[in-house]
């Protein structure tokens, strides 16, 4: 079968995977138009976490005091890292396929490929952040350890099918209600509150209990696990005495946050499939 065929029905993600080299050449066109006349390129990729540490460090650690925070600086990058790949990857697939909408509506390719694409474009830029991220952390006398490259391992993957979980829902909906992107939007740019990023996760403890149904759906945001196992993998081994502040019960989570994912993914699958079939018609 040729890779562009007559409009008809989708094979989903299986189709993505089975189609990798229509994903590579879209991945590629995505970072060719956003980098076009550019005279850094990539390099954006680390200039602007940068901006946005220095910005945070010296409004939090240094004006605010938020310093109480041992080897704050790692602390702080690790959790930027992951809620800026996070941001950027569900901000742009949401709008992926009204993005593309000249392809929906000439051609049949998996339309799973825009939201995907939008994902791995993400992933590349976190690849020289975590590269930034794991000098720094060696610096602050790091050092790699199994545990700690599982984690990092497991918080990608969680965040990846997060994204793409979520990517693939709020993209269908969106080509039908483009009040979505402005809704993702509004989320994205408080969502680096919600997760221990800027703050230590006993501060939340303090203000909504220990045991309350509150810091309990805080604890199993997959974002938040995310955040606590990018600091297991980094910032836990700068200093001696930070891997006692690693959550106790960040293993459970992590298997519980995966299946959330997992599960998002299934569902924005299901609700993508059935409204694909509307998306030449509204675009």
């Amino acid at each position: 079968m040729s890779d562009l065929a007559v409009q008809g029905v989708g094979g989903g993600l299986t189709e993505v995977l089975r189609r990798r080299h229509l994903l590579g050449l879209l991945v590629r066109k995505e970072l060719r138009v956003r980098y076009r006349a550019s005279l850094l390129g990539l390099g954006w990729s680390y200039v602007k976490p940068a901006v946005t540490f220095a910005v945070y460090f010296v409004g939090l650690g240094l004006v605010l005091r938020q310093t109480s925070i041992p080897d704050y600086a790692v602390y702080l990058f690790g959790g930027l890292v992951v809620v800026s790949a996070f941001s950027e990857a569900l901000g742009n697939a949401t709008r992926s396929v009204v993005a593309n909408g000249e392809l929906v509506r000439k051609i049949f390719l998996p339309r799973e490929l825009f939201p995907v694409a939008s994902v791995c474009v993400a992933g590349v830029h976190l690849l020289p952040q975590l590269v930034v991220l794991l000098t720094g952390a060696l610096v602050a006398g790091w050092r790699p350890d199994p545990g700690g490259m599982l984690a990092l391992a497991a918080c990608v993957l969680l965040t990846g099918l997060l994204a793409t979980g979520l990517g693939l829902l709020l993209s269908a909906v969106d080509v039908l209600f483009r009040d979505v992107e402005n809704v993702v939007d509004l989320v994205l740019t408080v969502l680096v509150w919600t997760s221990p990023v800027l703050y230590p996760t006993h501060l939340v403890e303090r203000l909504l209990g220990a045991g309350s149904w509150g810091f309990t759906l805080y604890q199993h945001n997959p974002l938040t696990v995310a955040v606590d196992l990018v600091h297991r993998a980094t910032w836990a081994g700068a200093s001696p005495g930070n891997v006692a502040l690693v959550p106790s019960d960040l293993v459970s989570r992590t298997v519980i946050a995966l299946g959330t994912a997992l599960l998002l993914v299934a569902l924005g699958q299901a609700v993508f499939h059935r409204l694909s079939g509307r998306f030449a018609q509204e675009l």
